[in-house]
């Protein structure tokens, strides 16, 4: 065990907690380090953890206590734990008061908190393409602001003598700005919704100093601000769908300006043709009205499509129908309700606002249901070569970035490359994660088979997507067989591989089995050709092989040569397989020794 105490742990616990947020509890729990990526290039949460200071993840045991604080709370943390539990409060009070799936979703909605959604209510609305509508997103920040800026405004507007003798424009903006920041730290301000706030503020400032709000440059400077303060979030699937979301529809919006003012200046290019009135006649149809918010979410989910498919694997193709609804959602419902809601909360006047709500995701998840159930609602797409999204992202830049046609089309050739990349992705026959506790294995059939008595959920899925495969985790289960000691499986050549869990196993299934997998520090005398145990994996990380028809083995690692960052160290060097009965003792206690 680690001497180094971890500034923060995520435990998960069983029934409802007695204690709230900045409560001091005294706990027995079980603890492992943050789990690394299951597949090379896949999702490693270990780098995640570490930039969000949580240097281990399990889960109590036994009862929890409260316990008076050894020493007074930092004001900060007392201030964002006293913020917490009201979200908390609030997050409970609206999901008892729905109630079932709808409930879950509407506490999402206002407060951001996902811990009541159900598996079946998260498959549902991600199939419909629409699983954005239980995040605290830019949408909502941009409503919120705009609900301050335009109301605080009109009610100041009543007063005479304020209106005609002080800028109350100005005023309305500046209490938007306090308003835009309180609602970002009461819904837990997520990378999507910082940018959205910087957005925001830039915005609104820019009204306090008269100049244009708009631009393509409010957008740099808030990528400039995520990134300085953030810089691991340009990695995450958060950062990647609101920037490039956000820049194609500001693009659409520069061009719409454009549009309507060489319109209005009678400057507009237009050769003779019956072909230009149907063009300009088109053109009205979208820029004005419901073709709008159709252009704009074709643009938007253009600009997201291969970040979406290269971070989930999955593409919605009716996302163009589950946008325009959830927008509506948003706009008539969720926004509304929150801050009516939680104004009248305290009072406990809430009730009628949250049946509101409650008609409004009650159309929203019965229009989902249509949507998901229809064909190909959900195209799993495999896992990616490393550079494709790098082409397919200078796409994205060049398209909405560039000024002259010319110019941006160089998104052209760069999509191409991008798309040429996706669809040659290097497969793989078996995948072993970092832990060395599960595998998934190729079958003769071409599925993969997941290789473990129990396997991890978060390793399995990883696979799965990776392959393009929709099956569940007890479906992929097919085709293995599993004991106490381990699990055997055979390759689509008809070579055995062995998962050892257990020391006594490794007599037979060295002698017997191809390749043999194990958590375990393998005896030195292992005779399977290829073994692939505990110290090598922790030089390795999570790997990948491919086997070729003439025998060879292409291996992919997570883990580079003398790879050492703090969330991956470097392991110390290995002294050979052969372990002392100590050590064979510590490594099965390793993993379920609790902590106090």
């Amino acid at each position: 065990m680690n001497d180094v105490a971890p500034a923060r742990v995520r435990l998960t616990m069983r029934g409802e907690p007695h204690f709230a947020a900045g409560d001091f509890i005294a706990l027995k729990a079980r603890l492992l380090p943050p789990a690394r990526a299951a597949l090379p290039g896949g999702y490693d949460f270990a780098r995640d953890a570490y930039f969000a200071r949580i240097g281990g993840v399990g889960s109590a045991l036994g009862r929890i206590e409260t316990m008076p604080p050894p020493d007074p709370a930092p004001v900060s943390l007392r201030f964002f734990a006293g913020v917490d539990r009201v979200r908390n409060a609030l997050a409970l009070r609206v999901d008892r008061t729905i109630g079932g799936d709808a409930g879950a979703i509407a506490a999402a909605m206002v407060t951001g908190k996902r811990d009541f959604l159900s598996e079946n209510a998260k498959d549902l609305i991600r199939r419909a393409g629409i699983f954005h509508i239980v995040t605290i997103s830019g949408i909502q920040m941009t409503l919120v602001a705009g609900i301050f800026f335009v109301g605080l405004r009109r009610l100041l507007a009543t007063s005479q003598t304020l209106a005609l003798n002080y800028p109350i424009k100005k005023w309305a903006a500046a209490l938007a700005i306090v308003g835009a920041i309180l609602y970002d730290i009461a819904t837990g301000s997520r990378v999507g919704t910082e940018r959205a706030l910087i957005m925001t503020l830039i915005m609104l400032a820019a009204v306090l100093f008269d100049r244009p709000s708009l631009s393509m440059r409010n957008l740099a400077l808030a990528a400039f601000f995520v990134v300085a303060f953030e810089p691991e979030a340009i990695l995450g699937a958060s950062f990647q769908l609101s920037f490039a979301a956000v820049a194609a529809l500001i693009a659409v919006y520069e061009w719409r300006g454009q549009r309507l003012a060489h319109s209005r200046s009678g400057t507009a290019p237009s050769p003779p043709g019956r072909f230009v009135e149907w063009r300009e006649i088109l053109a009205e149809r979208l820029l004005h009205g419901p073709g709008a918010l159709v252009v704009a979410t074709l643009c938007a989910t253009s600009a997201t499509a291969s970040f979406m498919a290269y971070d989930f694997h999955e593409i919605s193709p009716y996302v163009l129908i589950g946008n325009p609804l959830t927008l509506a959602v948003i706009e008539f419902f969720a926004v509304p309700c929150a801050l009516l809601g939680a104004a009248l909360y305290p009072f406990g006047l809430d009730g009628f606002i949250w049946r509101w709500l409650e008609m409004g995701i009650h159309l929203v998840t019965w229009l989902a249901g249509l949507i998901a159930s229809a064909p190909g609602a959900s195209l799993q797409v495999k896992a990616f070569a490393p550079w494709a999204i790098v082409f397919l992202a200078l796409a994205v830049l060049s398209a909405v970035l560039w000024r002259t046609s010319a110019l941006r089309a160089t998104a052209i050739p760069l999509a191409l490359i991008g798309l040429l990349g996706a669809r040659s992705g290097a497969g793989f026959d078996l995948a072993i994660p970092a832990s060395g506790d599960a595998a998934a294995i190729r079958l003769a059939s071409g599925e993969l088979a997941l290789l473990a008595r129990r396997p991890g959920a978060f390793a399995a899925e990883q696979w799965l997507r990776a392959d393009a495969d929709g099956r569940s985790v007890v479906e992929a289960k097919d085709g293995t067989a599993c004991d106490d000691y381990g699990c055997v499986a055979r390759l689509a050549d008809g070579r055995f591989v062995a998962l050892v869990t257990a020391r006594g196993a490794f007599l037979e299934d060295c002698a017997r089995a191809a390749i043999v997998v194990t958590p375990l520090r393998a005896p030195e005398g292992c005779g399977a050709p290829l073994v692939i145990d505990r110290i090598r994996l922790a030089e390795t990380g999570a790997v990948s092989l491919q086997f070729a028809k003439e025998g060879g083995v292409l291996w992919t690692t997570a883990r580079g040569v003398d790879e050492d960052r703090p969330w991956s160290p470097r392991p110390p060097p290995a002294t050979g397989r052969a372990a002392a009965p100590e050590d064979e003792e510590s490594e099965e206690a390793e993993l379920s020794e609790p902590m106090e």
